[in-house]
């Protein structure tokens, strides 16, 4: 006879592991994870930062009382941030902090001389910029080895190389088939699948809502100099590019989003390239050696905002996906959020001012 478990989480990335630590004390969770270890893809690829714009301001709501948590529980270290633009980006940076007002963020408008004395080298095209001054580096290992940790002692089990296979309704219940040959039932199904979470929906009977898996490539760069540890997070206005140090390195990124199946995601020698070439536009240091290179899966749904919700069409199925590349940064809120909804519980300080209808799969008809 299959085990049986109030809610079934399927995958330990961050999202996984985050709202299960939130579920653990008030329910039986068992985390089914596909992989060999928690957090093999997006999770432990990240760029590693907090940063209150990140995502838009549809995400905000959920950046900002995330970082507060973050802050309380000391996995982050302050950096800044600062979007870069050139002479006819006026109007971008115009409506950059037009998109923003209101929403709690705080941001600054830097001439070029602010700009060129916090990056050192700086080509003479790059004439202003927008300070993020709350940007920070996140311990991404940290937080979620804390999820794992909090739900394990919540009392949520984790079974890892645990690939769903099959998923079907009976009686109130789901059945479970993992492609071990083990299975399982519990009451409720949540989907934080990340890349996989259309499939997983579809093999539970669901309407795939369009979750678009996209890489992302980074790569870690030995350049002369090497860059101050306490220099900002730098960003394209544009969305061309991001670097920032680690570690006496640079971490550098082409900001590219190409559609990928659900994949173990590896760097492209294209990808790499445009990154060194739009760099070696940026600052006037030299570039000694690539000595890393990785990429990741960050998913969208169709509108870029998360999906945190019970399925408007499968009992039993609730959805926590979508967090594109602000899955980390906004995972305490989120968690919270997800496990109040699904557990029926009331708001907290945390979550009261979250609009959860933003978020529900319904929104999609």
């Amino acid at each position: 006879m299959s085990e049986h478990f109030d809610i079934v989480v399927i995958g330990a990335g961050i999202a996984g592991a985050s709202i299960a630590a939130e579920m653990a004390p008030h329910a039986r969770v068992l985390v089914a994870e596909a992989e060999r270890f928690p957090g093999y893809h997006t999770t432990g690829r990240s760029a590693a930062f907090w940063e209150e714009c990140y995502g838009g301001p549809g995400i905000v709501p959920l950046t900002l009382p995330s970082g507060e948590w973050l802050r309380e529980h000391g996995f982050l270290r302050k950096r800044g941030a600062l979007y870069l633009a050139q002479s006819e980006d006026a109007s971008a940076l115009d409506a950059f902090e037009a998109s923003f007002a209101g929403t709690g963020v705080t941001i600054e408008r830097l001439g070029r001389t602010a700009t060129e004395s916090l990056i050192p080298s700086l080509e003479p095209a790059w004439t202003e910029a927008i300070s993020e001054p709350h940007c920070a580096d996140i311990d991404v290992g940290g937080l979620h080895q804390h999820f794992l940790a909090a739900a394990k002692q919540g009392g949520a089990e984790l079974r890892t190389g645990y690939r769903l296979s099959s998923a079907e309704r009976h009686d109130g219940d789901w059945l479970l088939g993992f492609e071990n040959g083990e299975t399982v039932r519990a009451a409720t199904l949540v989907n934080a699948a990340g890349a996989w979470a259309d499939h997983v929906a579809t093999l539970a009977g669901a309407r795939p809502l369009g979750i678009t898996p996209y890489r992302r490539t980074v790569v870690q760069l030995r350049v002369d100099p090497a860059p101050d540890p306490d220099m900002p997070l730098v960003l394209d206005i544009n969305g061309g590019f991001y670097f920032k140090p680690e570690g006496g390195r640079l971490w550098l990124s082409p900001h590219d989003e190409t559609p990928s199946e659900p994949c173990d995601a590896a760097a492209e020698e294209l990808d790499i390239a445009i990154a060194i070439d739009r760099f070696e536009k940026v600052v006037g240091w030299t570039i000694m050696a690539v000595e890393r290179k990785w990429a990741g899966l960050r998913s969208f749904a169709p509108d870029r905002l998360p999906v945190y919700g019970a399925d408007p069409r499968v009992e039993g199925l609730f959805w926590f996906a979508g967090q594109g590349g602000f899955g980390i940064q906004t995972a305490p809120a989120a968690a919270r959020l997800g496990a109040q909804l699904l557990l029926g519980q009331p708001r907290d300080q945390m979550t009261q001012a979250i609009d959860a209808e933003t978020y529900a799969p319904a929104r999609f008809g």
